[in-house]
């Protein structure tokens, strides 16, 4: 892993130095006018006790991407309608991706996907709400395929009419289980790999669960990435693989603001393209993934993007954001330097882009404290009580 000036960890394709620096020249000349997405989705997999730790129960982890999205848009606000989940440790990671993304003056465009509500906010329409979170990944029928091909095709639109580069982030509870399934159904080793929100990764409840979804899907021989996502995926997957290859017919240099969520999306693009496309080199040179260093620390992530280089034949780069919370005297915020949450909501992009931009760590972790002091007083985060 090489680590620059700042403190940005380049990981993934062991790439020469200069053209690191080159990519980084490329983010640095675009801060302050990359389109950044929130896609918030839902998917009935986050219901299975033990698999997220996005919210303390199943009931809480049905409004945690409504909330994420809210404090993603307006921070620490008395009039918040949507409380954030309480978490056995640490705190939503849309706090620090508020905090970055008003640093950089980028508002956000939230896409709801089968969460059920309405949000009050902004936010744009790309299918009926009334469908509703997917099924559980164990069904093996996650979604119709209609409703996966109506998705992409949304995605796909609208990535092609953009005219900025674009930023990519989720709030997806249960996500890195679909992840996970995705990624297997196609023979990517990657059970001890995907990380997760919870400090201690339920790797065997994982495992077991996509086993049966893979077993329950029934693939026929020539399979392909929207039958993978109608079995086992997300609604986020269908569309976030169409605004992807969209943005880049477009032109536009695209990061994937996360970790394996992103890192499936990536490999349902290059199953799509199919492996003797000559255009992947092309595809995946101004692709990013770029995610917070807390998520890179045991190394996963990075094996994770070398099985999908060694795989595809191409040379993705991902870039780790230098933020850390060794200073804070807050404990929901030490609790991400112990390996709890680690990512979500863009964070590790959203706050590169502000490192980039000549922001300085203290400056960041002295906003999120106030933000998060603020939060508290206003009763934002749910209680006990509440769950």
């Amino acid at each position: 892993m090489y680590t620059t000036e700042l403190g940005i960890n380049f990981f993934g394709n062991e790439s020469n130095k200069k053209r690191q620096l080159n990519k980084i020249e490329i983010l640095k000349k675009n801060i302050n006018n990359f389109k950044i997405f929130l896609v918030i989705a839902g998917t009935n997999t986050s219901q299975i006790p033990g698999i997220s730790a996005a919210g303390i129960n199943a009931k809480s982890r049905r409004t945690t991407a409504l909330a994420d999205a809210e404090f993603l848009l307006e921070g620490a606000s008395k009039n918040h309608k949507y409380k954030l989940p309480l978490l056995n440790a640490g705190v939503t990671p849309a706090l620090i991706s508020h905090v970055c993304s008003k640093l950089i003056n980028i508002y956000p465009v939230i896409v709801p996907l089968g969460i059920g509500a309405k949000p009050y906010f902004n936010h744009l329409v790309v299918e009926d709400r009334n469908l509703g979170p997917s099924n559980c990944l164990t069904t093996g029928k996650s979604m119709t395929k209609e409703r996966v091909l109506n998705l992409y095709e949304k995605g796909i639109a609208i990535g092609k009419s953009l005219k900025q580069p674009v930023l990519i982030s989720e709030s997806v509870p249960g996500g890195t289980t679909t992840a996970q399934a995705v990624m297997e159904a196609f023979g990517l080793q990657a059970s001890n790999l995907v990380g997760s929100s919870l400090f201690k990764v339920p790797r065997e409840l994982r495992r077991q669960v996509v086993k049966r979804g893979l077993f329950n899907a029934n693939f026929k021989a020539d399979f392909d990435s929207f039958d993978v996502v109608a079995a086992v995926g997300d609604p986020f997957q269908a569309f976030s693989m169409g605004l992807l290859i969209g943005a880049r017919l477009a032109n536009q240099t695209v990061i994937l603001s996360g970790g394996s969520q992103m890192l499936a999306v990536i490999l349902l693009v290059l199953e799509f393209l199919g492996e003797k496309n000559k255009n992947k080199d092309e595809f995946i040179e101004d692709v990013f993934i770029a995610t917070t260093g807390w998520l890179v620390k045991d190394n996963s992530l990075n094996d994770l993007v070398n099985l999908i280089n060694k795989k595809y034949d191409v040379k993705l780069l991902g870039l780790a954001s230098p933020l850390n919370f060794k200073s804070s005297k807050y404990k929901e915020l030490k609790d991400y330097e112990l390996g709890h949450v680690k990512e979500g909501v863009g964070a590790g992009g959203i706050s590169l882009l502000a490192f980039l931009d000549g922001y300085k760590n203290e400056e960041i972790v002295s906003l999120c404290q106030q933000n998060l002091e603020m939060m508290k007083c206003l009763g934002q985060i749910s209680l006990e009580k509440d769950c």
